[in-house]
């Protein structure tokens, strides 16, 4: 039971209606799961208002709400608390609730459209082979030192956050690597949250069926750096246009990365291949197993993180070697003459990346066929940028379906070839079905080829109306090739 003036700390209430010496046993934002002495957590949603499932929550034992606006009959013995966000009070109650433990830890908060769940991952890894422990939270999984813990959310919310974090700190985890969505900077969910350093990987086209504009979208990824203090650090990319501008704002200590100009850290690619890169960084040539500029980036994000966490140089060095790219992240799967490449690109940009990548290592100029979709339901202004990187990076596309949602896949094609010349046409095959799909492109061709699944990566799933359908790219491709799941 924890009190709920402790819980209260920093919330900028307007009112308090009832008692206030009392003490929760829980919080809940879902009157579905309210159970006695718990607080239940009104908020304003897009499809739904919390405010309307009030009295349905104190029918479930809540003795305590927060929202943002006093309900019209008030039931006895029940303390209301209105603020004026409840989102934004939402992530301080959380971490009030769990004893603030980002406070406890070294968390590190990595944003931008492509490489932060290779980014997150890579650095958990690293540390976890250096000896340290180590807590990962992103789109992937959940992890504490080598256990992962299964979740249903894709972006954990302020409870979930919070929980983990203090599952992190009894554990006596040293670091904490998150990712940090666009959509939870806007929604508030991070806000309590004491983040050690935050990482800016590159912002390309994404998510403006959320954030309606890129502007928009770019100034959310801002806010993450504008709300550090001169305690915290901040570490940008400079090879994005936008990376300067993201710290423009920012009182933390500021450090640069960058593969192209001069930096606080560098890294230069000295060679690239199908086996991987060989790498220079402060005069070390370091070979990986990872493959393509991208992931460069991605190293290059890592090393910096480590070195500023003041981590001991030649055990970072050692041990990067080892390190092994994310589940569906320019995933290989070879078989005879086919060679499958499974990556969760899904953006314009990432999408070049991939295909820019592969064309840069095929030195045998093999023929290279795409798979690809766009979601349902998401920034319709992509799919036709992504339809025509397919088309003209590739011998051979097959659009298909990729979470098509409340969408009809047709529909979502339809915006794919909308910029398509005819003529390029020809080398463009439809099939809804993504599983043919997939197979109809590892049967193509009857000569040694590169075949490109994008999209869904790392996925377990497709998502067809409301519901999610057991699917992955990565068991589909090595059933066809009859290789073991």
């Amino acid at each position: 039971m924890k009190k709920i003036e402790t819980i209260l700390i920093g919330v900028d209430s307007v009112q308090i209606i009832g008692k206030i010496d009392l003490s929760i046993r829980d919080i809940s934002r879902s009157s579905d799961n309210i159970d006695r002495d718990f607080l239940f957590v009104a908020i304003k949603g897009n499809n739904s208002d919390g405010h309307d499932y009030i009295n349905i929550a104190i029918g479930q034992g809540a003795s305590t709400i927060l929202c943002e606006r006093q309900p019209d009959n008030l039931v006895q013995n029940i303390t209301y608390i209105i603020v004026k966000s409840s989102r934004k009070s939402y992530s301080t109650i959380c971490c009030n609730f769990f004893g603030n433990p980002s406070k406890k830890l070294k968390l590190i908060g990595v944003t931008g459209t492509n490489g932060k769940t290779t980014t997150v991952s890579l650095a958990h890894d690293l540390m976890i082979k250096m000896g340290y422990k180590s807590g990962l939270i992103s789109t992937n999984e959940i992890k504490i030192n080598n256990k992962k813990y299964k979740t249903n959310l894709t972006t954990p919310d302020s409870y979930d956050i919070n929980m983990y974090l203090r599952k992190m700190v009894d554990l006596e985890v040293d670091f904490c690597f998150m990712e940090v969505s666009s959509h939870s900077i806007h929604q508030e969910r991070i806000n309590s949250l004491e983040f050690s350093l935050c990482v800016f990987t590159n912002i390309t086209h994404d998510h403006l069926n959320y954030h309606g504009d890129f502007k928009s979208y770019l100034n959310t990824k801002k806010r993450l750096f504008d709300n550090l203090r001169n305690t915290q650090k901040s570490l940008v990319n400079i090879d994005d246009k936008n990376g300067t501008y993201m710290t423009q704002n920012t009182r933390s200590r500021t450090y640069t990365m960058s593969l192209k100009k001069p930096a606080d850290f560098k890294l230069r690619v000295l060679e690239n291949s199908f086996e991987g890169m060989k790498l220079k960084i402060d005069n070390l040539e370091i070979q990986t197993s990872l493959i393509g500029n991208f992931n460069a980036y991605n190293i290059l994000s890592v090393t910096s993180i480590a070195k500023l966490l003041n981590l001991n140089e030649k055990n970072i060095y050692e041990n990067l070697t080892l390190l092994k790219s994310p589940n569906g992240r320019f995933e290989i799967i070879t078989k005879k003459n086919i060679t499958a490449i499974v990556d969760y690109a899904h953006t314009p940009d990432a999408l070049l990346n991939i295909l820019n990548t592969i064309h840069s290592i095929n030195i045998n100029n093999l023929k290279v066929i795409t798979v690809i979709g766009c979601g349902g339901g998401r920034d319709k202004d992509k799919r036709k940028k992504m339809g025509l990187i397919a088309v003209n990076n590739s011998s051979f596309s097959v659009f298909t379906s990729d979470n098509p949602r409340d969408e009809d896949p047709e529909k979502i094609i339809e915006d794919m070839i909308s910029g398509i010349e005819k003529i390029q046409l020809k080398k463009v095959m439809i099939e809804l079905d993504r599983e043919i799909a997939i197979k109809l492109a590892l049967t193509m061709l009857n000569e040694k080829c590169i075949i490109l699944v994008a999209g869904k990566g790392h996925e377990k799933y497709q998502i067809i109306k409301s519901k999610k359908i057991e699917f992955s790219d990565v068991n589909i491709v090595k059933e066809s090739l009859k290789i073991a799941v």
